[in-house]
């Protein structure tokens, strides 16, 4: 049980802090293009490979901090981060098709999706 609050309570901040930082870079500059989603995806993306990097590597800490950090921070900041990383690992991995496999699946799918969880809402 302890591991779902630790991810719990992390989530809670990522999603804090994707909503501040989203909200406040397009209070400040606005505009039609999503900045505030592009910059909180690709500011995810940079953390994760940061601190995915920190805890295989030089530090140790408790498995905990593990999953609070990545799944629970990070995963409520943006789960675009996640799907880098994993993108990541595939292709360093020598995978390549299934690292690009993912990157159009993930696109193509996740618009479909999208547009599809729309039709049910539009008025005929």
């Amino acid at each position: 049980m302890d591991r779902y609050l630790v991810v719990l309570a992390g989530a809670g901040l990522g999603g804090l802090a994707r909503y501040a930082a989203g909200s406040w870079i397009m209070t400040r500059y606005g505009g039609r293009f999503p900045l505030g989603t592009l910059v909180v995806n690709v500011s995810g993306c940079f953390l994760i490979g940061v601190v995915t990097a920190l805890l295989a590597g030089r530090m140790q800490p408790h498995p905990y901090w593990r999953l609070f950090l990545t799944i629970g921070v990070l995963g409520g900041y943006t789960t675009f981060s996640t799907f880098e990383f994993e993108t990541f690992q595939a292709v360093r991995g020598g995978e390549r098709w299934l690292g690009l496999a993912n990157i159009v699946a993930s696109v193509v799918l996740g618009y479909l999706a999208v547009w599809l969880g729309t039709l049910p809402t539009q008025r005929r």
